[in-house]
């Protein structure tokens, strides 16, 4: 089964979350997607973690080679979709970016954003999230 990974549950992975091990349940055995925009949001949600003081550059480097040997499909984005979506729901490009691509693959969206996770379930978008502990 494809499954959409947001940025979200990859960082979880990377940076060894204590999330991290029930995400890899949950994934094994199947297919990872997601937007070609996602290399931009983990790049950008590692530099937000260095600047918070959260991980050194080091530890990002090695991240994002991680977040690279994972092997995931990334989708083209059909962008005039994305940005209805953004727009009836009053969000950011990136987040619609999932939506879009998990409504289109008819894929479950695997996310730990609870807001995201609600405006997928009301878009009747099948969704999978763990409780971060």
């Amino acid at each position: 089964m494809n499954i959409v990974v947001d940025a979200s549950v990859i960082i979880a992975v990377v940076v060894e979350e204590a999330a991290r091990p029930e995400i890899l349940r949950l994934t094994v055995g199947h297919y990872l997607v997601a937007p070609q925009s996602l290399r931009y949001e983990i790049g950008n949600s590692l530099s937000k973690m260095m600047k918070m003081g959260r991980i050194n550059f080091t530890t990002a480097k090695a991240a994002f080679s991680c977040y690279e040997s994972i092997p995931i499909r990334h989708e083209p984005v059909n962008m005039p979709a994305a940005l209805k979506i953004a727009a009836a729901n009053n969000m950011y490009a990136y987040d619609a970016y999932m939506l879009e691509t998990a409504s289109r693959l008819g894929a479950p969206l695997f996310t730990l954003d609870i807001p995201l996770l609600k405006i997928a379930e009301k878009a009747g978008i099948c969704v999978l999230t763990i409780q971060e502990k």
